[in-house]
């Protein structure tokens, strides 16, 4: 009996050894690579601006869309008929937008 408790003390002991020594081993290796990642200059990704920017232009267009999508069809045929008629008012002489293109 006394020859199992001093076995199996001897396995602990070289379980811990063995666990301490992977975890220095694990924590060298992590340290190296996020000394490597904070070196790394961090210019690759885009910027947080022309992310912003880029979001604002999407959300005016999702707006848009859906307010074409959720007016009513002669609310919308009016709205477009007044931007041609700027359009119009607008273009030299009373011409066309297609005369003014053409030129």
């Amino acid at each position: 009996m006394h020859e199992m408790v001093i076995i199996s003390l001897t396995i602990v002991a070289v379980v811990l050894i063995a666990g301490m020594s992977l975890n220095g081993i694990v924590d060298k290796v992590m340290s190296t690579k996020r000394a490597r990642l904070d070196a790394q200059p961090r210019t690759q990704g885009p910027d947080v601006r022309d992310i912003a920017e880029r979001q604002q232009m999407i959300e005016e267009r999702l707006r848009v869309l859906e307010r074409i999508a959720t007016d009513r069809g002669t609310l919308l045929a009016s709205e477009i008929e007044a931007l041609r008629s700027e359009t119009l008012a607008l273009s030299p002489a009373g011409k066309t937008q297609a005369e003014v293109t053409a030129q």
